[in-house]
This record gives structure tokens, C-alpha cells and sequence, in this order.
């Protein structure tokens, strides 16, 4: 085969190769594009056709995910960049800086959580009084009656 012979990488991809290349259900794809993640253009046959770039943005939104990153908040993010290229380093590294705080504050939450994990055992919660972790200090009594959380995002 001579080299005018193969043919030119596709610039926008299928639904089925978006999803072989990024490792990303369909049915996932979809849901992206319907939350306004990720966007398609439709061909004169009404298929979805992806841009190229959408395999980073892809890639960007499943590192996000893995982090624990909301999609609402990955939305925001991805508002901030431009439609017409795929995400730089430069974009990603504004994008994670965003984020590191976020990530801090919850390793720190979940670091209590399991150092006081040992002093919840065989409590039951029966006692919200006393509770190490849904009521530390009975904080909650401050609030007055009724069910209160001590972690209200």
C-alpha cells in the first residue's frame, strides 16, 4: 500500500470510537454530552460526531471523577476552556489548582474520620450525645431540636 493510499486520520469521531479509544461507555458519552460535559456535531445522517479534542476533555473529566471531583463542579471547569482545542498542561494545571484545596480539606476530613473510626465502635449511635463523629462536643444541641449534620455541603 503507498502512502496516498491510506487514508487520513478521521477528524471527528464516531460515538463507538469515542468510546473504544477513551475507554468511556456510550451510554456514559451520552450522559456527558446531555449534562453539556462534552459536545457533538450531527452529520447529515443525524449521527453524533465528536471532534478530536473530546478525548482529552474525556480523559480530564474521568481523572476528575477518580479524584471524587463532583460533575457539577468538573462542569464549571470545563465552561472555563476553549471549545476550540483540547485541554493544554497549562489548562490542566489551572484546573487541578482549583481543585488541590478541595482535595486537602477532604483527606484531612477523612483522616479524622478513621482515627476516630476505633472510638465509634460498638457505640450504635445510640448516644448522638457522645458521638465522636455525627456530634463532636454535642455541637449539634447548639442548633436546637430535631436532626441536624455536622457536614452540611
Amino acid at each position: 500500500m503507498l502512502a496516498q493510499d491510506i487514508p487520513p486520520i478521521a477528524r471527528e469521531l464516531t460515538v463507538g470510537q469515542l468510546s473504544a479509544r477513551s475507554g468511556v461507555a456510550i451510554t456514559a458519552l451520552r450522559f456527558y454530552e446531555a449534562k453539556g460535559l462534552i459536545s457533538s456535531q450531527r452529520n447529515a445522517g443525524n449521527q453524533r460526531r465528536y471532534p478530536r479534542d473530546v478525548l482529552r476533555r474525556v480523559a480530564l473529566i474521568k481523572t476528575a471523577q477518580r479524584l471524587g471531583i463532583p460533575l457539577a463542579t468538573i462542569q464549571t471547569a470545563l465552561q472555563t476552556l476553549p471549545q476550540d482545542r483540547a485541554p493544554s498542561v497549562a489548562d490542566w494545571t489551572r484546573l487541578s489548582e482549583r481543585w488541590k484545596a478541595d482535595l486537602d480539606e477532604r483527606i484531612n476530613r477523612l483522616t479524622a474520620l478513621r482515627d476516630q473510626l476505633n472510638g465509634c465502635i460498638g457505640c450504635g449511635c445510640l448516644s448522638m450525645e457522645a458521638c465522636p463523629l455525627r456530634n463532636f462536643g454535642d455541637s449539634l444541641s447548639e442548633q436546637g431540636a430535631g436532626p441536624r449534620l455536622l457536614d452540611q455541603d
